[in-house]
Order: C-alpha cells, then sequence, then structure tokens
C-alpha cells in the first residue's frame, strides 16, 4: 500500500519521524548546528502549549517574570552537584567583542568572569529569591518564565534533543517542606491533566530513582509516554529542591518566631519536546495526525472548483461555512478554520492537508452548494471515507466528531502502550533477552538500591519511573533477586 511518508514507521522510526516533521512543514535543522527553526505550522502547536498552560500556570497562583539568558559561573559553582550535572552540556560565553585583525573577526574583550548560557535557571532565581524574601510574609513565592535554554547536545534530532529549546519553567519557594513537596506534586498533576486531556498522550506518574533525579534535586516526578517505537520519553518535569539552593544562594527568610530559616524550593517544566512526543505518539504513514484540543486548525474547507468561472461562487460559500463553524466553540475556545484557495488540485490539497494532521478536512463544491450540503472527512479514518453532512448541521457534526477523533487518539494510544508492557518477567536474564530481542516497558520489582542501576547501562535502559500508584506488594528485585517491594518502570529512552 502506498503511504505518504517514507520509509514507513516500521521500515525506519527515526527518519519516518523526520519525514513527517518535514512533509507537515514544522521545522528544519538551522545552519547552527543542533539548533531548530520552528516554522509557522509546529510554532503554532507550541503557541497553543502556551496558551493551555499558562492559563493553568496563573490559575493556581503563579506570575510571569523573566530573568537573564546569562548566568555568572559563580553562580553554579554555588550548588556542586548541580553544576556536576550540567557541566558537560554548558555553553560558555568568554569575551565580549570581535575585532578585526588580518582580515578575520576575531574575539576580543576577555570577561573577567565567564558567563554561562541559561541550561536552567535555578541559580539566578535563586539569586533574585534572596533579595526579594525577607519574612514568612512574603511567602510562598510563584515564579514561572516562559524562555529558551541552551545545552550543549551531541546528537540532536528536531524536537527532541536539540542545543537550543523552548521550554517553561516554574520556581517557587515556600515556608515549609510539605508545602513545597505539594506544590511539586500539584504541578505534577497540572502537567498529566493537560498532556492526556489536551494532547491526548497517556502517561505514567512516577518518582525518578536516585540515578535518573535532577543534579542537586531532593526529589524529582516525571510523567513517562511510550512512543510507538516502544521507547519512552519524559514529557515534563518536577522537582523537589529541599533548601539545597536555598543553602546556595543564602534564601532566607525571618519566621513567625523571629527566627531565620532557608526557605523550601521546587522547579518544575515542559519543553518543545511534547511537540516531539506528540507526533510520536500520534503520527502514522501518512503524516502528523494533530488531536483536535492542541491542533493548528480544527478544520480545513478545501473548494472544489471544476471549472473556470465559478471560484467567486464556490469560495463564497466556502466563507459562509466557516463563519458559522467560527461561532462554534470546542472547550470553550472557537472553532479554529482555514480555506484552501490555492490553485492547486483538490487531490493535492488534500493530501498535503492529511500530512499536515488537520482533524477535519472539508470539500465543497457546485453540487453542494446546490443541495446546501459539504463532505466531511475524519483525519483519524480512511482518506476516502467522506460524511455528507447539511450545511444547517455544519457546527453540530463538526463538534461531535472533533470530540470523537480527540478521544480516539487517547484510547488508541493506551491500548498501544498497555498492550507493550510487559509485566511477568522473573529474572535478569529474561529481563535481558527481552530487551535484547524486542523493546518495551518493563514492569517489575526493582530492590531500590541506587548501584544497581549501573547494571542497565550495557542494555541502554534505565529506570523510568516509580510510579506513584504502587502496588504494595512482595516479590523480588529483577535486577538482583533480592527481596523488594518498589514497582518500576524499566524501557529504553529518549
Amino acid at each position: 500500500m502506498t503511504t505518504a511518508i517514507v520509509p514507513t514507521r516500521v521500515q525506519d522510526y527515526p527518519e519516518w519521524f523526520q519525514q513527517v516533521i518535514k512533509h507537515a512543514d514544522m521545522a528544519e535543522n538551522s545552519p547552527v548546528r543542533g539548533c531548530m527553526i520552528i516554522k509557522p505550522w509546529g510554532y503554532s502547536i507550541w503557541e497553543n502549549i502556551q496558551r493551555f498552560l499558562d492559563r493553568r500556570i496563573k490559575e493556581t497562583g503563579h506570575q510571569n517574570a523573566y530573568f537573564p539568558l546569562f548566568i555568572p559561573l559563580s553562580y553554579l559553582q554555588k550548588e556542586a552537584a548541580h553544576v556536576e550535572g550540567f557541566a558537560k552540556e554548558c555553553a560558555v560565553i568568554t569575551h565580549h567583542r570581535l575585532e578585526m585583525k588580518d582580515g578575520q573577526l576575531v574575539p576580543a574583550g576577555e570577561l573577567e568572569e565567564p558567563l554561562i548560557v541559561r541550561p536552567t535557571s535555578e541559580t539566578i532565581i535563586g539569586e533574585a529569591f534572596s533579595r526579594w524574601i525577607e519574612s514568612y510574609r512574603d511567602l510562598p513565592l510563584l515564579i514561572n518564565q516562559w524562555a529558551n535554554v541552551v545545552r550543549w547536545e551531541m546528537r540532536p534530532r528536531i524536537f527532541l534533543r536539540t542545543t537550543e529549546f523552548l521550554w517553561q519553567e516554574g520556581h517557587t519557594a515556600h515556608a515549609t517542606a510539605q508545602e513545597a513537596i505539594e506544590e511539586t506534586k500539584k504541578m505534577l498533576e497540572v502537567y498529566k491533566d493537560f498532556i492526556e486531556n489536551v494532547m491526548a498522550i497517556p502517561v505514567i506518574a512516577g518518582e525518578k530513582s536516585p540515578g535518573e533525579r535532577f543534579p542537586g534535586a531532593m526529589d524529582t516526578y516525571t510523567l513517562e509516554a511510550m512512543m510507538q517505537d516502544y521507547k519512552a520519553l519524559q514529557t515534563c518535569t518536577s522537582h523537589y529542591l529541599g533548601q539545597n539552593f536555598a543553602k546556595g544562594s543564602e534564601i532566607r527568610f525571618t519566621n513567625k518566631t523571629g527566627g531565620l530559616e532557608y526557605v523550601y524550593t521546587t522547579s518544575w517544566g515542559i519543553t518543545t519536546r511534547l511537540i516531539g512526543a506528540m507526533i510520536m505518539c500520534h503520527g502514522d504513514d501518512d503524516g502528523l495526525r494533530l488531536p483536535p484540543r492542541i491542533a493548528s486548525a480544527h478544520i480545513v474547507i478545501i473548494p472544489v472548483v471544476p471549472k473556470p468561472g465559478l471560484e467567486a461562487s464556490v469560495f463564497a460559500y466556502a466563507e459562509s461555512i466557516a463563519e458559522k463553524l467560527r461561532q462554534k466553540l470546542f472547550y470553550g475556545e472557537p472553532l479554529s478554520i482555514l480555506i484552501d484557495k490555492r490553485d492547486k488540485r483538490g487531490g493535492e490539497k488534500n493530501w498535503e492537508w492529511i500530512k499536515k494532521g488537520v482533524p477535519l478536512r472539508i470539500e465543497v463544491g457546485p453540487r453542494d452548494m446546490e443541495a446546501k450540503t459539504m463532505l466531511i472527512t475524519r483525519r483519524d479514518g480512511p482518506h476516502k471515507e467522506k460524511i455528507t453532512c447539511n450545511i444547517d448541521q455544519a457546527g453540530e457534526e463538526s463538534l461531535k466528531l472533533l470530540e470523537s477523533i480527540q478521544k480516539n487518539y487517547y484510547q488508541q494510544a493506551v491500548a498501544y502502550r498497555d498492550a507493550h508492557i510487559k509485566k511477568d518477567l522473573k529474572s535478569f536474564e529474561e529481563f535481558k533477552n527481552f530487551f535484547i530481542e524486542k523493546e518495551g516497558f518493563v514492569l517489575a520489582k526493582w530492590c531500590g538500591d541506587p548501584s544497581t542501576e549501573k547494571l542497565l547501562d550495557d542494555l541502554k535502559v534505565s529506570i523510568r519511573c516509580l510510579p506513584l500508584e504502587q502496588t504494595g506488594t512482595a516479590g523480588f528485585c529483577i535486577l538482583t533477586g533480592k527481596p523488594a517491594t518498589l514497582d518500576a518502570i524499566f524501557a529504553k529512552s529518549y
């Protein structure tokens, strides 16, 4: 069977992923190695992510701010574990100007102290918090920023691992450990609600093992999703930092009895990697499939003009349908409608929008005008299977179909994930054979000994998380055979 994307997922999954991005015109590699240019169709998805999450973040009491892109080296040195974790990924600025020498521009004006291009902002925000917080009355302090970060990437891949990427990072300070822990878990739930209900990506909520924990954190929580090549993708993280960063940045407050204490801090974030997760979770061999709630456009209307002279009337009919549809609200948002008036063949237009993943395509022509009807095609169904709809029912029918597609994508992803979670392995030998012979998630017991995580290195497998929903049953560690009660998800990952 001919597919729009070559190779298919089965033939070459990594190349399929790149081709989906290319054919959907979402992004491309930039002249700077490891960086990407996000094109309008891809960036509009990021804008939707921002819009949905920004509203939720503000509803939980946080305020947006912006902090410098450049961080003095000395700030990172205040927190040893943190800087060690990011040291190999840091981009360093050592000069502040260029000079012409022998016909070439060369760096000049060496800085007294090198600057680090932001890999994450705990240290620079910590310095600000140390000035902003004086007493318990200043707490909790709840701050968020939308920004870009740089982490030097040796094996870049668009929307998965790039040297520069976009993200949101929240940073909060609290008077007690309990408040900070509650904040960490609350934001994980905010992410879970968004990723599952808006992006239709099913996730497993859990705590990271010591080997996978954020550098300098006390606890890291994550939402892990399965992609269609059975690998795990970390969709977000939420960190309880304890007083580690507070001590490094001297963030202290006067408590109600007049004593001086260090605050407890958190940080949490999502990145443009969520777009990569969406592509790999929902895409098929014909391209992108956009869940309606996050789609760049809900519906594209394709006017069909069989002969010259009919353009004006058919276009006007398409506009009248678009106007009716834009009056309808989908989850409180007006329907986003595109009309493709380009001078191209209908079949060519159809395939372009199929590859771009628009949930619904509507075709209208002279016959539809006469009958006051239109033809609707779902992106998640056969491409030639069309639904005839009366124009008066266009709005309600479209809303019903969009809701059906949203649920279908989520249910398909859940079924796929659950079918590829192995739960009955008895020994480390069986465990190794599973990851050598095939792929997937393994749910098994783990003894909790951090040193055992090194046993996974040769398999390129890691503990993705310790699910928050633990069975509590006793068993034996899949790595050592020792008695264990902890449930763990093991997988290869991005």
